[in-house]
């Protein structure tokens, strides 16, 4: 029988996450992903316990996605640019998930080791407990405001939806003011849309490192 299925947890959560990545994290259900692998809904009760048990796992396969770099002997604030790099590099092809870590990033050890490196980092700047755990949230919020503001970054699974919707933003900028918003129009493109993501990502990462070294400077003046 097809209740009877055997399922397998690491399936799940793909499935799980490719529903969020095509729709958006409200069309995740057990029903749904009961349905996708022909059960019913009680059997998936023995991976999760609800739809929150299966966001948590989401969070949990984002976070182990994470290629930590080991330490080294680098200043600190060179190891902090390639751990950022690092989240980044896991958040990117998940931007509908990336907001699931806000508040599940301390609830699996993915999340646990990755917090623990990033404050040990923060520490080794001179930064105190108190100022370290402030950052390291702060850090961790502006990566994944980088993921879900990329310009031109796509919404919902319809390609044609997508361009419309980037077609009506570029509209918009032609119906403002050259004399009042001249520098906005003649930017229009590039805030519609990333001209090179690779250089967008490299920006917010080198912004947020420089941040960090200007806050450490002023701290010990």
């Amino acid at each position: 029988m097809a209740a009877q299925k055997r399922l397998n947890r690491d399936e799940l959560v793909s499935t799980a996450l490719a529903v969020v990545d095509a729709e958006g994290l409200e069309a995740v259900t057990i029903r749904r992903l009961a349905q996708h692998h022909e059960v019913t809904p009680m059997a998936l009760y023995r991976h999760f316990p609800d739809k929150e048990g299966v966001l948590d796992a989401i969070a949990e396969r984002l976070l182990s996605d994470v290629r930590c770099p080991e330490p080294d002997d680098r200043p600190w604030h060179e190891q902090m640019h390639d751990l950022m790099t690092a989240i980044l590099d896991a958040l990117m092809p998940h931007p509908n998930a990336a907001t699931l870590l806000t508040l599940r990033i301390l609830g699996c050890e993915p999340g646990l080791d990755l917090t623990e490196r990033t404050l040990s980092l923060l520490f080794e700047a001179g930064m105190t407990r108190e100022d370290a755990a402030d950052t390291a949230c702060q850090v961790l919020a502006s990566l994944i405001s980088l993921v879900v503001s990329e310009p031109g970054r796509a919404h919902g699974p319809d390609p044609d939806a997508q361009e419309e919707a980037l077609r009506a933003k570029r509209a918009l900028f032609l119906t403002l003011s050259p004399r009042r918003y001249p520098h906005l129009i003649a930017s229009a493109d590039a805030l519609v849309s990333c001209a090179s993501r690779d250089s967008y990502y490299r920006r917010g990462v080198l912004l947020l490192v420089t941040g960090l070294r200007g806050t450490v400077s002023l701290s010990a003046a």
